[in-house]
């Protein structure tokens, strides 16, 4: 299999990257053949998979405009991926000039390509670290330079916490970073969820089993599993609901049904 120039060495490109399968639904060019066989693999019983990505992304979008507007000028976005179009630093530096944007993953590929993207932006960054160990992030030289935590954040964790088992605490995670953020900051949210997907749930049982096979398990989590990660937050109008009716800016009948899956929310700490 040919290495292309981007792909650092570090990288086994024999194995699927939950990322880089993000990517390829978004329509991003950053995926190798075995990241799109497990896409199309899973698509086989979601055929709507980047329609659910690209109602991620536009919720992402509404809320970090929403965070703009509330004058929040950091963005803690842990998960980030692969940088494709209309990425979080685009928007809220367009948005309030001068904000500080931290990404954080710990996909290899992810993190390269970040660098790249970033290169001569002082004002954002990216750090190699894992949303289940919190003091790897908070304690990173990069949250240091760019993210005052005695300031709000808005604290972004959109479709990674469905990649976190029971096991690694995901509660316990959230609830680390929470507790070292200001008041005023946001948690802004999605999370996968078999309530809401348009076929039955042992049809998207057989997507969820791609993501068992590549070794990244995809936990569905009930709305109220996910309604546990905002405790100590105020919810911000209309609450946690399927992504189109978070905020919309065009009429939600309009999308497709499967934009519906999964939950998203923005809370705000007092």
């Amino acid at each position: 299999m040919e290495r292309p120039a981007w792909a650092p060495r570090s990288i086994d490109i024999s194995v699927p990257s939950v990322s880089r399968i993000y990517d390829y639904y978004l329509g991003g060019s950053h995926n190798f053949e075995v990241d799109r066989d497990a896409a199309r693999k899973a698509m086989e019983f979601l055929p709507g998979l980047p329609k659910i990505m690209q109602a991620n992304r536009a919720f992402m979008r509404r809320a970090v405009r929403f965070a703009a507007d509330r004058g929040i000028t950091q963005y803690l976005d842990v998960g980030s991926g692969i940088p494709t179009f209309g990425n979080v630093h685009e928007l809220a530096q367009s948005a309030v000039p001068g904000a500080h944007v931290l990404y954080v993953d710990n996909d290899p590929v992810a993190v390269a390509h970040s660098q790249a993207v970033l290169a001569g932006n002082d004002i954002a960054d990216v750090v190699a670290a894992d949303l289940r160990k919190p003091q790897e992030i908070l304690s990173s030289p990069q949250r240091e330079r760019l993210i005052d935590l005695n300031r709000p954040v808005a604290l972004l964790l959109v479709a990674i916490l469905h990649f976190v088992e029971d096991a690694d605490d995901p509660y316990g995670a959230v609830a680390e970073l929470s507790e070292a953020l200001a008041p005023g900051s946001l948690l802004i949210l999605t999370h996968a969820s078999y309530e809401g997907i348009p076929v039955p749930a042992e049809r998207a049982e057989g997507a969820v089993d791609v993501y068992k096979d590549i070794r990244n398990p995809l936990i569905m989590r009930s709305r109220d599993e996910i309604a546990r990660f905002f405790e100590g937050y105020d919810m911000v109008e209309p609450g946690l609901v399927p992504m189109p009716h978070w905020r919309p800016e065009s009429a939600p009948e309009d999308e497709d049904p499967f934009a519906f899956s999964g939950f998203a929310g923005v809370g705000r700490t007092a």
